[in-house]
């Protein structure tokens, strides 16, 4: 489905609830099905939690979790320790692609029996589950934090304790420490210090029992409304929920970040308001090394602006659902951007007196050829580029790719105010 989004002129102020985070849902699917006495509220509705519960819950063969990557990850070291089942882990042809092979070789160190059934390093696997036993495992950190993060989730289930040691300078930490943060609350004892990780095994009297919790809301989700605020005239206001001041989400750096932009932050209870404020804007610098999913929405919220950003710390974003630099630069550049990007940042080049051009002169105002958006499977795409509806039409191909992590989003956005044509 492609849609055309046109400007609603004036954003409604609406209470928007947003999903529980996928992020912390993914991690405690995968604990309640370890520790069956955690109850789980406000379970993110995502594809990507749909396809982890499937997964969890079933007792196929094969188990294919489609884009799914954190699933990959996850359940890669699930089925590893699920003594005596034969899986066959599989996914879409660009989850072929995205290398896998850091964590093999962990769980391989642990006692895991896993196999590479097409390209060696990459997915799909055979996986013969067995009890692992722990002991001391070292892999680099500055590839993805999900590979850490699936050894830690089946930690309290090896026959001893676990000691992970990060080499380089770690990508991702608040997602780390999310999970190291998730373990402790139902119980399972973890230390996480320096470049050092010890999680003990679940037994006896550190057995998780019942334990219910909630789920906050996704921060990444929340970053759309932040682009579309920031986009707005002055007043604009939208109220947000369920939020939390002190997250677990490296993402809720989006307060301090779009503080610059001129959109402020009001917590009260577990409701966020964002406002637009009148705020000198010049060029946004910013280290995205612990957030890089907000990359996307920064640099077009940036571009929506007329202002320019340099994004560094972005060099995971090239395994992602798409090589998300290569992504972002072809579809800002056709609606007459400059952008610059290496390996691991991301440069868009500023307009001088955005606002004031004519629609002669300024490249994303301009109507006609160049408002057609492509979203390359990638959620985050689509809803990146969507707040640029406030300045132009933005026609968003294969616009139903949210539903890997935000399904109501078009919907919420309709309840802005936003006009939607299917094509």
């Amino acid at each position: 489905m492609d849609i055309r989004l046109t400007t609603p002129g004036a954003v409604a102020n609406r209470h928007i609830k947003v999903s529980g985070s996928k992020s912390e849902t993914n991690r405690l699917l995968l604990l309640q099905a370890l520790y069956p006495g955690i109850a789980i509220e406000n379970a993110s509705s995502s594809d990507d939690s749909e396809v982890m519960f499937k997964a969890l819950t079933g007792d196929d063969a094969v188990v294919d979790i489609h884009h799914a990557g954190t699933a990959m990850r996850f359940l890669t070291a699930y089925f590893a320790i699920q003594e005596g089942r034969e899986v066959i882990l599989t996914g879409s042809p660009r989850m072929k692609e995205r290398p896998i092979s850091i964590l093999v070789d962990a769980l391989r160190s642990l006692g895991a029996s896993i196999d590479y059934l097409e390209n060696e390093g990459f997915p799909p696997l055979k996986i013969i589950g067995r009890k692992l036993s722990g002991g001391m495992v070292t892999l680099p950190a500055n590839i993805s934090s999900q590979y850490i993060t699936a050894l830690l989730l089946i930690a309290g289930r090896l026959d001893n304790e676990i000691e992970i040691t990060l080499q380089s300078e770690i990508t991702s930490r608040p997602y780390i420490e999310m999970t190291v943060a998730l373990l402790n609350e139902i119980g399972i004892p973890t230390k996480f210090s320096d470049n050092k990780i010890i999680v003990k095994p679940a037994t006896g009297n550190r057995q998780p029992t019942t334990v219910n919790l909630t789920v906050e809301s996704d921060w990444s989700s929340a970053s759309y409304y932040y682009s579309i605020i920031a986009l707005s005239p002055e007043g604009t206001s939208v109220q947000l929920s369920s939020y939390k001041k002190i997250s677990l989400q490296g993402d809720s750096e989006l307060v301090e970040i779009y503080n610059t932009l001129g959109v402020t932050t009001k917590f009260n209870s577990d409701t966020i308001t964002l406002r637009k404020e009148n705020r000198q804007l010049s060029t946004v610098n910013c280290q995205l090394n612990n957030t890089p999913d907000i990359a996307q929405t920064i640099a077009v919220t940036c571009f929506g602006l007329g202002i320019g950003c340099h994004l560094t710390g972005l060099h995971t974003l090239k395994i992602k659902e798409t090589d998300r630099l290569a992504a972002l630069k072809t579809e800002l550049e056709k609606l007459g951007a400059k952008v610059d990007i290496t390996n691991d940042s991301l440069t868009l080049s500023p307009y001088q007196n955005f606002e004031g051009m004519s629609e002669a002169r300024s490249p994303l105002l301009r109507r006609g050829a160049g408002g057609e958006v492509n979203t390359y499977n990638d959620h985050r795409m689509a809803m990146a580029f969507a707040p640029l509806a406030l300045k132009r039409d933005i026609i968003i191909k294969d616009a139903g790719v949210v539903s890997k992590s935000y399904p109501a989003f078009w919907d919420d956005l309709k309840a802005l105010g936003f006009g939607m044509e299917e094509l």
